[in-house]
């Protein structure tokens, strides 16, 4: 158990979202100042936004939110560095100002009352680690629920592993971000991320709404880039399995060659220039694949030397500078 009351930061990444900012802004301070006045956390709590380099009046928003209510941070990033860095900027401005975090996306889809249970699970438990997971998709569509729940059961086949039904809704101490601020590559996979730090972690469950405005910054195509990526930041199993299939076809290629060798020694050759066609452009495929495989990689170790920063703070709140 935590014998003090801890400051809290809730973290929310933001792009391009002023049509559903001003409805869930109002939402996250009521829900801080409930908490407060609860007793659960400490008056020094704050809501810090995140401007992804948004394209539309967010960032204008965020600063009129903060000149109307000091409970209200923001920072913004100098441009567009996707979801997972945008999170990361958050965690790593309020690592060094609270005793823990939550982030949360700012579309209002994930249910805040849940920061109850994870407030909760740290002062009670001494959790590090809280993950919010989806109760169940019901309110998915067959195509949506179908994809979705694919993609947690491919990483973790992959060797990536993932909290089933988790996204970046979590609770984490400031203790786990410094261990989390450890890991320097700049590919960065956050559910992959936060189980590999380890501590004391536990999951609270919690249905999740339809978005209040705007539109899904995570299509289809955004899910299986952020899949790919996951995989290939945090496991080498795809570079495995490339090895045994290459063992494999050179299996078959070997008696594939021993069967032409005695077919020719006893005079049993026919015509078969549609097989071997087949056969050269099966072989000729997996090679383009595996040695695609093998370049995300290349490319991300290419990145990884490089090591730019993951994240640039162009403009940040008063109280934050």
């Amino acid at each position: 158990m935590n014998n003090k009351t801890p400051v809290l930061y809730i973290v929310i990444p933001c792009y391009n979202e002023q049509e559903v900012l001003p409805q869930t802004a109002p939402m996250f301070l009521q829900k801080l100042c409930q908490l407060i006045n609860e007793k659960k956390i400490d008056e020094k709590s704050r809501i810090l936004f995140v401007n992804d380099g948004s394209k539309d009046n967010t960032w204008e928003i965020i600063k009129k939110l903060s000149e109307q209510n000091p409970y209200y941070q923001g920072i913004a990033q100098s441009r567009n560095r996707g979801h997972q860095n945008a999170v990361l900027a958050g965690l790593m401005t309020a690592m060094n100002h609270c005793d823990i975090t939550i982030s949360i996306d700012c579309d209002g889809q994930d249910d805040i009352n849940a920061m109850d249970d994870m407030v909760d699970a740290y002062n009670n438990e001494g959790c590090e680690i809280v993950y919010g997971v989806r109760s169940s998709r019901e309110s998915d569509t067959f195509f949506k629920r179908f994809t979705a729940e694919g993609f947690y059961k491919f990483m973790n086949v992959m060797g990536a592993e993932v909290v089933f039904n988790h996204a970046d809704y979590r609770l984490i101490s400031s203790r786990a971000l410094h261990e989390l601020s450890e890991f320097k590559e700049v590919n960065i996979f956050l559910r992959g991320m936060v189980p590999l730090v380890g501590f004391k972690s536990t999951s609270v469950y919690y249905v999740r709404h339809e978005r209040l405005a705007g539109e899904s910054h995570y299509p289809l195509k955004k899910m299986l880039a952020l899949a790919f990526d996951g995989i290939t930041s945090l496991s080498i199993k795809p570079i495995r399995i490339i090895t045994v299939l290459g063992m494999f076809i050179t299996l078959i290629s070997f008696i594939g060659i021993l069967w032409s060798v005695i077919s020719a020694l006893i005079g049993s050759t026919v015509a078969g220039w549609a097989s071997m066609t087949c056969i050269i452009c099966f072989v000729c495929g997996i090679q383009a694949v595996f040695l695609g495989i093998i370049g995300e990689y290349i490319g991300k170790i290419y990145l990884e030397v490089k090591g730019r920063p993951r994240y640039i703070i162009s403009e940040s709140t008063d109280e934050l500078k």
